[in-house]
């Protein structure tokens, strides 16, 4: 069964730095591409970044470029999101997600989130 796990979260004031961690099983990892999304407090869940399946090219919203970096370790099956010089707006719950086979969207595969909240 496939089971995604997100840990790192936490609270942080502006400017400072988290390292999201998704742990992943149940399937072939190295086949899939994988993202991350976000969902802030009255809001719809939003894409952060996205990573091919051998983790050379990756993508991102405008919002988060230059401070985000999403990575993948195939080796231990598991996806990270390194934040840097957060900001209250990146304040939500952060998601895991397997994109389809052919990456054409999210699947419909999700971790159950991790909470990070930025503090001004």
């Amino acid at each position: 069964q496939v089971q995604l796990v997100e840990t790192g979260g936490g609270w942080v004031q502006l400017g400072g730095s988290l390292r999201l961690t998704c742990g992943a099983s149940g399937f072939v990892f190295s086949s899939y591409a994988m993202s991350w999304y976000r969902q802030a407090p009255g809001k719809e869940r939003e894409l952060v970044a996205n990573i091919n399946n051998g983790g050379g090219i990756t993508n991102y919203a405008d919002f988060v470029k230059g401070r985000f970096t999403i990575s993948r370790d195939n080796t231990v099956n598991t996806l990270h999101l390194q934040m840097y010089r957060l900001e209250p707006e990146d304040t939500a719950v952060y998601y895991c997600n397997r994109r389809t086979a052919g990456d054409l969207g999210p699947g419909y595969h999700w971790g159950q989130g991790t909470q990070v909240t930025v503090s001004s």
